[in-house]
């Protein structure tokens, strides 16, 4: 080994002979990242038996030497590092071993090959120009998404979490964010999950699929061509009582069955790499024991808890307020269901009848009535085997708006329990809520706050004519995590089992059983993520439902319909592009960037409904929005585009706000608006696209998503006016910026200058009228 120059660039290269290979390549390639410390294998390849050079030189050229032209500039730090001669096959090889030299990582250095060949005419065979990029050393393995799910849009692919037991389990490898694998034959594991200090202690590979690990070439074509099934849908997601079955997922590149420098993992940090669960409907493997008593006026409690609760700790729990005309007793489709899984259940008497703060005064009391009492509740069973620091609220029509007044109570002082306080409920969910008191009363604030909506409930009707009966504005108060699903063709009485009528009205309504099956299909995972902080929960409330639902949920069923929305806490690392709340501006969105459209209307304020009815009025151009009273701050945006007019809405970033390299997900909600003309015509799913572009110009456009998930038409229900169609129902849409990355391998993600919705039919739909919510950035 020798120094090929005394100083500078040339000093990151040393000589060592000979090797293999062909033209003039880099490890097999024309250009290559070449991390320092390592070894360069390269190659050239012509005529047998002829005198071959190698040089090196810190800018491309070209100059021209002798009529040849050469693609190296010739400087002063030009030099021959390599001569030789090829052999009998016409190749000439040699090694570089790259000094382990910080100063050189981001330098660019240029490659040429010549061969002296009296065949032509300048006598010089030159090769095309080369390069490589010294990096910084891979001192441990990469870790990068790898499992997913196959798409039937670009990108073809997501990474996403959860993969349900019985479907195959995938993973792609982006050649474009890892040429240097191009060529290359990799064995990929799926493992037990273990975490970064587990790998650190046990670095071996075993694969626990149902055919061991799979052995592939990465291909230098796209995602598709390096998208591989690992397993045929047999890994087991039954996690016993927890919400599936955590794996990772390691590529192997050296093969040497150890997770080492260079390999890639999914999985190590952050989490399981993927979960695959059984269906949550399902019941768990805990026996559940249910038994009412009583502690006197309004105090009447119907627990569920597992046989085995003296093996348990730390158990979670769960209190359910019933809602008007309703009992205590009704609610045993979600009890007996968590208690299979660990849970304890408190469903109790509310004092429902003089109204909603009666009846969060009953949530307060029962929830301090049963901590107290725990040493004498069921024989003291219960003592010391729950987590009393781990509430979830639970409440029912105004049940539901009474654990939101409860929460204010407990933070505003003006109820002060004797065991426990505001910080021990970890989530609020509310079943078909009113909202008799309204702004700063019935208020969630800055807990997890959960809404369930029945599009057919003809109690709480969603109709605008009162905000008595608008359950989304008790979401739009939700400062923290907030989540819902609403379930088109449920009634009010469909969420509860007492049974009798029903309070459903509308098209294809959908009845109890599959209503209580969803619901424990959906309410498991809910409580599992916020309660156990079990990852597994959080891809059921976001993915829409024909992506992602109880395997046992009636997906064949053509009249349920069920549209979720999720938005992360800022505590969790949420970027606000838009929420539409703090800039008045159609021109200026919240975070300063600026706004331009070509669309037929594009309108921002409050999302109310400002009359009585849903009936389509020009004068009302927020009509059937819900998701705030008059005294409510929520605030969107409306949108539409037809045919010549409404092709792109643009965010310009700010410069202090383009590097997204730190998020894995452009998230945004939006709904198609009810009764309105551009609505009516097509009655069917809206679908666009979304571009990013970045400060160099490159550009990736993908699609909101399948055909099937595009933004729901409204439920097709009369009433509330004049027309067909009910309120505005918003769902999420979370799109991975990874997949936009393998769409554009060259856009930079550190560096995205410009946003754009893209409309008309090359990007799907020819027209619509839409709301559009929450323009965020999330970490997950």
């Amino acid at each position: 080994m020798h120094h090929l120059f005394p100083a500078g660039l040339a000093g990151a290269v040393a000589l060592a002979l000979p090797a293999s290979a062909s033209d003039l390549l880099i490890n097999g390639q024309s250009d290559a990242e070449v991390a320092i410390g390592s070894s360069v294998a390269l190659s050239l390849t012509g005529g047998a038996g002829l005198p071959a050079i190698i040089a090196i030189d810190i800018t491309p050229g070209p100059v021209t030497v002798f009529g040849a032209s050469i693609p190296l500039g010739l400087t002063p730090a030009f030099a021959v590092i390599a001569q030789g001669g090829t052999d009998a096959s016409g190749e000439f090889a040699t090694t570089l071993d790259i000094l382990d030299s910080p100063s050189f990582i981001g330098q660019q250095i240029f490659f040429a090959g010549v061969l002296i060949d009296a065949a032509s005419p300048s006598l010089l065979d030159v090769s095309d120009g080369n390069s490589i990029v010294f990096v910084p050393p891979i001192l441990e393995a990469i870790d990068v998404p790898l499992a997913g799910k196959v798409r039937a849009v670009a990108p073809f692919f997501d990474w996403v979490g959860v993969v349900p037991q019985g479907e195959p389990l995938d993973v792609a490898i982006d050649p474009g964010q890892f040429g240097g694998l191009v060529g290359t034959e990799v064995d990929i594991y799926v493992t037990e999950d273990r975490d970064e200090t587990e790998w650190g202690a046990n670095p071996i590979l075993t694969d626990i699929s149902s055919t061991g690990a799979t052995t592939v070439t990465i291909s230098s074509g796209d995602l598709t061509d390096n998208t591989f099934t690992l397993d045929a849908g047999l890994l087991s997601g039954d996690g016993g009582a927890s919400l599936g079955v955590p794996y990772d997922v390691v590529v192997d590149v050296n093969r040497n069955g150890e997770l080492d420098a260079g390999d890639l993992i999914d999985g190590r940090v952050d989490g399981a790499g993927i979960h695959i669960t059984r269906d949550p409907s399902l019941p768990g493997p805990h026996t559940p024991v249910e038994t009412s008593y009583t502690g006197g006026t309004f105090l009447g409690q119907n627990l569920f808890y597992p046989s085995d609760i003296d093996q348990l700790f730390d158990v979670p729990i769960i209190v359910i307020s019933h809602g008007n005309g309703h009992n205590f007793q009704w609610y045993d489709h979600l009890g007996l269901h968590l208690a299979s899984y660990g849970y304890v259940v408190m469903s109790h008497q509310n004092n429902t009848v003089p109204g909603v703060g009666p009846a969060a005064t009953t949530t307060l009391t029962n929830t301090d009535f049963f901590l107290r009492n725990l040493d004498q509740i069921v024989g003291g069973l219960l003592e010391g085997h729950l987590d009393e620091n781990n509430i979830t609220w639970l409440g029912h029509s105004r049940g539901g708006e009474g654990v939101t007044i409860a929460f204010d109570r407990l933070l505003d002082g003006s109820f002060i329990p004797t065991n426990y306080t505001a910080d021990d409920i970890v989530l609020i969910s509310s079943i078909a809520p009113t909202d008799f008191l309204g702004t700063g009363t019935s208020d969630p604030h800055d807990t997890p706050y959960h809404l369930w909506v029945g599009g057919s409930d003809s109690d709480v009707t969603g109709c605008s004519s009162t905000d008595i009966v608008q359950s989304y504005n008790l979401l739009g108060r939700a400062s923290d995590q907030r989540q819902s699903i609403s379930l088109n063709g449920v009634g009010h009485g469909n969420f509860h089992n007492g049974g009798g009528f029903q309070f459903a009205t509308g098209p294809c309504l959908v009845g109890m059983a599959n209503t209580h099956g969803i619901m424990r299909g959906y309410l498991f995972p809910l409580v599992e993520y916020h309660t156990r902080g079990n990852a597994a929960g959080l891809d059921y409330l976001w993915r829409h439902y024909d992506d992602l639902a109880p395997q046992s949920a009636p997906l064949s069923n053509p009249c349920v319909v069920a549209n979720l929305q999720f938005r992360e806490a800022l505590d969790d690392g949420r970027f606000v592009i838009d929420d539409f709340q703090s800039e008045p501006s159609t021109a200026v969105a919240s975070s300063g960037a600026t706004i331009t459209n070509d669309l037929e209307t594009w309108i921002e304020g409050r999302l109310d409904d400002n009359n009585t009815t849903f009936t389509n009025l020009a004068s009302d151009p927020f009509n059937g929005m819900t998701y705030a009273s008059p005294t409510d701050l929520e605030s969107g945006a409306i949108l539409s585009f037809i045919p010549g007019n409404g092709t792109f809405l643009a965010y310009d970033i700010p410069v202090g706000d383009q590097d997204w390299t730190g998020f894995e997900r452009l998230a945004f909600r939006a709904c198609q608006t009810t009764r309105h003309p551009f609505t009516t015509l097509q009655n069917q799913d809206v679908l666009f696209s979304v571009c990013l572009v970045d400060g160099d110009g490159n550009e990736a456009t993908l699609p909101i998503g399948n055909p099937e998930t595009g933004v729901a038409e409204p439920y097709q229900r009369t009433g509330c006016g004049v027309g067909v169609g009910w309120g505005n129902e918003f769902e999420s849409f979370r799109m991975g910026l990874l997949g936009f990355q393998a769409t554009e391998p060259a856009l930079d993600l550190g560096n995205i200058a410009r946003l754009e919705f893209r409309f008309g039919e090359e990007f799907g739909s020819l027209g619509a009228r839409l709301g559009l919510d929450d323009i965020e950035l999330h970490v997950r």
